[in-house]
């Protein structure tokens, strides 16, 4: 992980702060047109549902990969802990 000194922290959050309201977005007059119409015909929650599996498909690979990357882990460290009670 990066570590950023901490004298240069303070000016970083000022211009974060700052800069929140460059970045805003102004608000719609109108509304979005596709999400009104999404919305009418009831078809906003199929977009909702096929974003919230693709959030639990990240998740559930996330954990897989978590769960073998432990296993390859005490693998390697048992090796290595083998190895080492062997050459003393």
């Amino acid at each position: 992980m990066m570590r950023v000194p901490s004298l240069s922290k303070v000016p970083l959050a000022a211009l974060l702060l700052l800069s929140q309201n460059l970045l805003a977005q102004q608000p719609v007059q109108d509304g979005v047109e596709m999400a009104d119409q999404l919305r009418a015909d009831g078809k906003i929650w199929v977009v909702v549902a096929v974003i919230a599996a693709v959030f639990v498909g990240i998740i559930v690979y996330l954990v897989r990969l978590d769960r073998q990357l432990g296993k390859l882990e005490k693998e390697v460290n048992n090796k290595a802990s083998n190895f080492h009670k062997q050459t003393n």
